[in-house]
């Protein structure tokens, strides 16, 4: 771009020139509004592809044009270039929209690589990826950070947009949850801690093979080297490893990392089995992080109010991104045991005549479901399985359903092919139309001591708006019956 990097910022130009604006969902419209503020100033041009027409994109894209923005509906091409275009994460990479964009600007980055370039040069920033436990990582990392007493946000996909938050200064370390779509348009992006969860197939239809999803998630700590930072990485994920294996012997690497367990499972440690420097594993039932020397031990397992095998890898990684933050290994413990789980992730949410009920709606892919089949005692929980089917396989699900489940119920437009692939399988398998008949049909089947678990393995748009949606029905659908229960 030409422009130099004004002093006390990450990387934030004197001028960012012609700014194109790329999409009119949360991010662009905050990216918008912030290049407004600077228009005539820091900001030369502001160009906003908006893409269809809606109500809502239309009344704020007025608001924009009153400002000096130059808004543009339903057009996909450019006869102009631009110095930067920001692009929100709707739009695919691999789209003539995003392509075209590409063509006409001089770079492309995310609304989070803007944020990061405009934020303070002594800010710190989280940034946590992964395919399942994004969210309640997140979390667990701003809760452990605020009982430190930090001023913390959270930011990206959850929370407020990361360029919304840097604008108002409302924190010194911003803990981002960062999605493949975000990551994918980074190019400098260098938070000091960097967490990789996991990586299963998913959102390809967005990045159309699964070795470019991948390659997006990994963008997390590419430029972690820049500043000496600490990527927590999973090591039980077979895709995540090879991550380790790709750049551990990497003379070039300039950045600590932390295996959050290892092939042999999270109760194992990387440091013992590969001779890694660190590690983050289950020692016994003591959650454990060996990191620059020290061995800390932290909590047990039962101490933790979010249940099952993948919430104990969640903690552990939370756990040691604090402590590469700087944080006390006893704020870290206060953070870890007071942690309550959140609204759709294995969200307790009733109980009827001894049945309790589960609402684990957020899992909107098997693998997701497959963790949340971890928290349950054998033969006790009665899941329900359905939705907007993904089209994903089935086998490890039907496997896992038959050793684990009572029963499975399935439901929606996925539910007669979640029921054909239990065909062989010895577990008691429903096929119902609608969720509540599947919450009905469950509750008919249940003894006292079990549960009903909504952990839908598919997304929710055949019958609700979002998974929070689902959730949040299935919520008073349990309400209703156990209110005409008493």
């Amino acid at each position: 771009m030409g422009a130099s990097i004004i002093e006390g910022t990450k990387a934030a130009p004197t001028c960012w020139g012609d700014v194109l604006i790329l999409g009119l969902g949360k991010s662009g419209k905050a990216a918008a509004s912030y290049c407004l503020n600077l228009l005539g100033g820091r900001v030369k041009s502001v160009t906003i592809a908006a893409g269809e027409k809606n109500d809502a994109a239309l009344e704020f894209a007025a608001r924009c044009e009153a400002l000096g923005a130059h808004v543009v509906f339903d057009m996909y091409t450019f006869k102009d270039t631009y110095d930067v275009c920001i692009v929100s994460p709707g739009i695919s990479q691999f789209s003539r929209f995003y392509e075209n964009a590409k063509a006409a600007s001089t770079e492309v980055i995310s609304e989070v690589e803007f944020a990061w370039r405009e934020s303070p040069a002594d800010s710190r920033w989280v940034a946590v990826t992964g395919t399942n436990g994004k969210t309640t990582t997140t979390s667990l990392i701003t809760h452990i950070l605020k009982c430190a007493g930090e001023r913390v946000a959270a930011v990206g996909n959850i929370g407020n947009t990361c360029i919304e938050a840097v604008g108002n200064g409302e924190a010194d370390v911003y803990v981002c949850e960062a999605s493949s779509f975000q990551l994918a348009s980074c190019q400098a992006f260098a938070p000091e801690v960097a967490v990789l969860l996991n990586i299963t197939p998913d959102h390809l239809y967005w990045h159309m093979t699964f070795e470019a999803y991948a390659e997006a998630k990994k963008q997390v700590y590419a430029n972690l080297g820049k500043n000496q930072g600490t990527l927590v990485i999973d090591a039980v994920c077979d895709v995540t490893r090879d991550c380790v294996k790709e750049f551990k012997n990497d003379p070039k690497r300039a950045f600590d990392y932390i295996p959050v367990g290892c092939a042999a499972g999270i109760d194992h440690s990387m440091k013992e089995a590969c001779g890694s420097e660190n590690a983050a594993f289950l020692d016994g039932n003591m959650l454990r992080v060996d990191f620059k020397g020290e061995e800390v031990e932290l909590v047990g397992e039962g101490d933790l109010l979010i249940k099952g095998e993948h919430n104990v890898s969640n903690a552990l990684a939370a756990a040691a991104a604090a402590l590469a933050c700087g944080v006390d290994a006893a704020q870290v413990r206060e953070g870890l045991v007071s942690f309550k789980p959140l609204e759709h992730r294995l969200e307790p949410c009733g109980e009827i005549g001894g049945v309790k009920f589960v609402n684990d709606s957020k899992a909107t892919n098997v693998d997701a479901t497959l963790k949340a089949l971890s928290a349950f005692a054998p033969h006790t929980a009665i899941f329900l399985l359905g939705g907007n089917d993904k089209g994903t396989d089935l086998d490890e699900l039907v496997e896992a359903c038959d050793a684990k489940c009572k029963a499975v119920v399935c439901f929606g437009a996925a539910g007669e092919r979640f029921f054909d692939a239990f065909a062989n399988a010895g577990v008691k398998h429903v096929r119902v139309e609608h969720m509540e008949d599947a919450l009905d049909t469950a509750i008919s089947m249940a003894q006292p001591g079990d549960e009903v678990v909504l952990s839908p393995a598919c997304s929710s748009f055949d019958e609700f708006d979002s998974f929070e949606h689902r959730g949040k029905v299935f919520k008073q659908l349990v309400a209703f019956r156990a209110s005409n229960a008493r």
